[in-house]
């Protein structure tokens, strides 16, 4: 399970073990327990951290999710934006190798991660100084629970696909390809994190 899943998980699963017990000898309390048992499965689901890779290519996606935008930046860089649905892995990887030069904190809104407003959401923006340049990844947190967990410090050494962090629940990871870095993924398309490549040669 994902690191940081264990203040969601443990109330959630101790809940549905007392409504099972306290469903003995009765239907209906058997009913009033499959609730919490569902939302307990359904917790246990979200906060999955399957191993990955990392696949081969240069770069790596950093999130599970759908391309929500692919955009030229006005200083040379390209912005891929994945929106991580509440089916979706939520545990965000590095996309090259490299160090942790900088982990910001900013607060902010909680607005849809897939609302051109939540460019005021609440967010940690990473820094890392790889071999083809500095390479920015944006966690940016939706609506609901409004958490991010970064599992990394600045100064730390972080290998291509390397878990950084879990966002809990609708969220959106945004990454910075550097000037002259095409990337290999296009609107709408379906990424993995640590699996599925990011630029071209």
């Amino acid at each position: 399970m994902a690191r940081g899943s264990a203040p969601w998980l443990v109330p959630a699963w101790a809940a549905a073990g007392t409504a099972v017990l306290a469903s003995r000898g009765a239907r209906w309390r058997t009913a009033l327990a499959v609730p919490a048992v569902g939302l307990a499965a359904g917790m246990t689901w979200f906060f999955r951290d399957p191993e990955r890779g990392p696949a081969p290519g240069r770069m790596l996606c950093a999130a599970d999710g759908v391309v929500q935008s692919v955009d030229a930046q006005p200083d040379g860089r390209t912005r891929v934006a994945v929106f991580m649905n509440p089916l979706n892995v939520h545990v965000n990887r590095a996309p090259l190798a490299g160090t942790v030069v900088g982990v910001e904190h900013r607060p902010g809104g909680f607005r849809p991660a897939f609302d051109k407003d939540s460019e005021r959401n609440e967010r940690v923006i990473w820094t890392f100084e790889t071999e083809i340049g500095e390479i920015t990844v944006v966690q940016i947190a939706g609506a609901m629970v409004r958490r991010i967990v970064p599992y990394l410090t600045e100064g730390q050494k972080v290998e291509k696909g390397e878990r950084i962090g879990l966002i809990r629940f609708g969220s959106r990871v945004d990454v910075y390809l550097p000037a002259g870095i095409t990337p290999a993924v296009a609107n709408g398309q379906q990424v993995r994190a640590g699996e599925t490549r990011l630029d071209r040669d």
